[in-house]
């Protein structure tokens, strides 16, 4: 069976915690900012948890990561 390729994509916007979840970044920090309120942008720089239900998915863009 040959190996999997991994999605360079994928593997650039992903990283893998020490317990085997995805780590995302949150949309919607890139520009138009000066409508947004601090609270918000404070919490879109934050990163969070891939949901459970893609992490499947994920898992096979990234299988070696």
């Amino acid at each position: 069976m040959p190996k999997i390729k991994t999605n360079r994509g994928a593997a650039k916007r992903l990283k893998r915690t020490g317990s085997g979840k995805l780590k995302r970044a949150r949309a919607f920090k890139n520009h138009i900012l000066t409508k947004k309120s601090p609270d918000r942008k404070q919490r879109l720089a934050k990163g969070t948890l891939v949901a459970k239900a893609d992490q499947p998915a994920m898992d096979r863009l990234i299988p070696y990561k």
